[in-house]
This record gives structure tokens, C-alpha cells and sequence, in this order.
């Protein structure tokens, strides 16, 4: 083999590798944050304490539906995939197309969903899947940056979406989403998790 084909073989060889090399998920999660900045909380994904702390309240054997609002690049997804039932179903909402493709060429779980939409439609999604309640909703949507009225309206539509006994799960940088909650929510537990950056505020919003 002469030494122009053999640097023509390992180029085609590392083209290749290339091609099939899968996009960093931290690129994609800052471009989304430049992109989208009110619809992302942070440029740096959760930390796994606060991921575990924040599911630690669910009923996983009584979850056949559970939802998440703005799961950027499947941060949550794995670890609630891990933990769901075989016959459950995760349905990921996220208004950026960038993320949900993402998802959709990484995450090859036939229990999840991936949809191009928004969190004040989520009613209209789950039907659309084929359910009429969820059991949990997962959001780190940041509401206190979120355009007028729409963070008020995706906690009512999550509360009217949710079963009895469901909660809505939230982790937020700011205090000012329980403005939110409480209108709708009665029942809501609230604690710190300062092993994250920033640390998070925690609430479990559940309805009676």
C-alpha cells in the first residue's frame, strides 16, 4: 500500500469514527441554555444527590405514568427509566427541538417519550399518549423567569393533570415558585439540597 492510500484509509477510518461519535450532552445542554435561557434553570445539569433526593418520594410501584417538564439532555431520565416498572411509561416534555431529538437518538427505552411541545399543554399530551392522569410530574422548569402568566397556568394544568395522591416534584434556585404551588396545592413539602450548583429548593406539591 503506497503512503497516499494508507493516509486516505485511516482518514476515511477517523471520518467515520467521527460520524458515529455521539454529541456531548454538556454542549448541547449550554447551547440550549444560550438558545433558551428563561426555559433553562442552569448551564450545569443536576448533581446525582439531588437527583436521588428528589425521587426518593415517589411510589414506584403505583407509577404508571410519570411526566417531566424540560428534561434538557435526559439528566433525570436514566434514573427514573431505572426505577419505573416494565409496563410504566416516562413522557419528557421540552419545548426546545434540539433537546428532544437528542433524547430521542440516545435514549432507546421503549418506555419513554420524548415530545416537542410545552408543559401548559401537558393534559392534551398524556390523553394523547393514551392516559388521563399522571401519578408524578417532575419539573425544573424555572418559573420565576418563565414569560407572564405561563408558570401560573403549567401549575394549574399540572394539578388538574395529576391523579389523587400524585405529586408535582420541583427543584428550583428560587423560593418565588411556591407563589405558584400554593394556589393550587394545599399540601407541599419543602427542603434544601445544598450538594448541587446552585443549591436547589426542593418541593413535593401533593394532591389531595
Amino acid at each position: 500500500m503506497t503512503g497516499s492510500s494508507a493516509d486516505d484509509t485511516l482518514k476515511g477510518v477517523h471520518g467515520r469514527q467521527k460520524a458515529q461519535k455521539r454529541p456531548n450532552p454538556f454542549a448541547i445542554f449550554f447551547q440550549g441554555f444560550l438558545k433558551h435561557p428563561v426555559m433553562v434553570g442552569s448551564i450545569i445539569p443536576s448533581s446525582q444527590k439531588l437527583i436521588h433526593r428528589m425521587l426518593s418520594k415517589t411510589d414506584w410501584s403505583n407509577t404508571k405514568l410519570f411526566v417531566e417538564y424540560g428534561p434538557g439532555v435526559g439528566t433525570f431520565c436514566p434514573h427514573v427509566l431505572s426505577r419505573m416498572a416494565p409496563d410504566a411509561t416516562l413522557i419528557a416534555i421540552d419545548t426546545n427541538p434540539d433537546f428532544v431529538a437528542y433524547l430521542k437518538s440516545t435514549i432507546k427505552d421503549p418506555r419513554f417519550i420524548a415530545v416537542n411541545g410545552s408543559a401548559a399543554d401537558v393534559r392534551s399530551i398524556i390523553k394523547a399518549h393514551g392516559f388521563d392522569n399522571a401519578d408524578y410530574i417532575l419539573s425544573g422548569l424555572p418559573f420565576s423567569t418563565l414569560p407572564e402568566g405561563v408558570g401560573a397556568t403549567i401549575a394549574h394544568e399540572t394539578g388538574a393533570a395529576l391523579r389523587k395522591g400524585g405529586a408535582f416534584l420541583v427543584y428550583q434556585f428560587s423560593p418565588k415558585v411556591k407563589n405558584f404551588l400554593d394556589p393550587v396545592f394545599s399540601d407541599i413539602d419543602h427542603e434544601m439540597e445544598w450538594i448541587n450548583i446552585p443549591p436547589a429548593q426542593l418541593y413535593w406539591a401533593w394532591k389531595q
